[in-house]
């Protein structure tokens, strides 16, 4: 079958898509409503960015220490000030200049830092979306959904801050067997007859068209099998250098980059020869792709708390496979960090079992990195690494106004980034 000659998927059937899951994932029809004309512009506009009509509060946070990522200083006795979900200042309290009457959050003995981000999750429900929030993750990239989920998420998150990071959105994952997502939209259709999956070319940018039509902010694909599956084996490939390439194309016609899910070095290679924007996973990554992904910006994220939850599995494959990859992982993310590879955390969280963003950071920190760089992972890496970098990852002038607070120093432990006492989403204490 040729795929190439179906129509292009529709335009229309992503607005109408988009907009029905947000009104349920909300549990009111009166979101849809107040939606329609703001996901009219959400089109052409940047997902990230904070839009007329967007839901968010004002806030003063004070007393507390603030850290600033970006530059690694410390502000004693710092004062935030939010304004419709916006960062309007932030530093010290004599230089800031508190708006009267304004509901305030003391932080006397805390630490003050901007959300977290996690730059790979996989948020299927609207509950899922809340728990990430809850554990620091305010912005966060998608690994993909089976039902354009992420999309949805996406735009309660524009609706309704408190109840989801805001997104990036990858829609379907583009892998050669489509299982059930083959009904996530029926443009995926005329895949369900060929032969061999989604491999030749024409297939690859079908996926990929019917993703952005969708309204994907990234593509997903993949070159090895999974490491969470016991009955698969990570270090075999299922798409080629071409293969990937092609994905890679057909998105940079669309203007968005590619992350790919990958495990063993010629994997590795090939995916960052074909161009795409981040590896995912990537445990025998080696040196030599490592020097190549530092030329091209490339960037690495590693997902440790994944491989490290994989040892703790009651599968003796997988238990086994967690306790090999690990150590090999982390030798592979300092290497990187040396390097100058760019680095950004991610959680792989799914199916209800969200992880704190703070976890992976923990192991950033235990692979060599020291603890600001382990929290730039977090921060300011990850956001460069979304497109987001001018929103979040930094509590400053024009950022959002996504803060914890920890009960800690995190630059002496990381650790207490796993707990945040308190989660303030776009000026919204939660």
């Amino acid at each position: 079958m040729c795929v190439e000659n179906t129509p292009p998927p529709s335009s229309r059937l992503t607005r109408r898509g988009v907009l029905a899951g947000a009104a349920a994932l909300a549990g009111t029809t009166a979101v849809l409503a107040a939606a329609a004309p703001q996901a009219a512009a959400a089109d052409t506009r940047d997902p990230a960015a904070p839009r007329t009509g967007r839901r968010g509060g004002d806030l003063v946070i004070e007393g507390g220490t603030l850290l600033d990522p970006a530059t690694g200083e410390v502000t004693e006795d710092a004062v935030v000030v939010i304004v419709d979900g916006v960062v309007r200042a932030a530093g010290a309290r004599g230089r800031i200049s508190v708006p009267e009457g304004a509901e305030t959050i003391s932080a006397h003995g805390r630490w003050i830092l901007p959300g977290l981000v996690d730059a790979h999750i996989h948020l299927n429900t609207a509950a899922e979306a809340r728990n990430a929030v809850a554990q620091g993750a305010t912005s966060a990239r998608s690994g993909s959904t089976n039902f354009y989920q992420d999309i949805a998420v996406r735009e309660l998150a524009r609706q309704a801050p408190g109840q989801a990071p805001r997104l990036r959105a990858a829609g379907v994952f583009v892998t050669p067997d489509l299982g059930d997502t083959i009904l996530a939209d029926p443009d995926l259709t005329p895949l369900a007859g060929l032969r061999d999956g989604v491999r030749s070319p024409e297939a690859l940018r079908r996926v990929v068209e019917v993703n952005l039509a969708r309204g994907a902010d990234v593509i997903k694909t993949r070159v090895n099998e999974r490491a969470g599956l016991p009955e698969q084996d990570p270090l075999a490939q299922v798409y080629d250098r071409e293969q990937v390439s092609a994905v890679v194309a057909a998105a940079r016609r669309g203007g968005k980059g590619v992350l790919c899910h990958s495990y063993s070095e010629k994997g590795c290679h090939d995916a960052v020869m074909a161009g795409v924007r981040s590896l995912e996973h990537g445990a025998f990554v080696g040196e030599h792709t490592l020097a190549e992904m530092r030329r091209r910006g490339t960037y690495f994220t590693p997902t440790l708390t994944a491989i490290a939850g994989l040892a703790d599995s009651s599968d003796p494959v997988l238990a086994e496979r967690g306790r090999q990859y690990l150590p090999v992982l982390k030798r592979a993310v300092l290497a990187a960090h040396e390097l100058g590879v760019p680095l950004a955390a991610g959680t792989d969280s799914s199916g209800g079992k969200i992880k704190p963003i703070g976890r992976e950071v923990e192991l950033m920190r235990s692979a060599g990195l020291s603890a600001l760089d382990a929290i730039r992972t977090a921060t300011t890496g990850a956001a460069k690494l979304l497109g987001i970098d001018r929103t979040a990852g930094r509590l400053a002038r024009g950022f959002a106004g996504d803060v914890i607070l920890v009960d800690g120093d995190p630059l002496s432990d990381v650790t207490v980034l796993k707990k945040p006492v308190r989660v303030v989403r776009s000026g919204i204490a939660l």
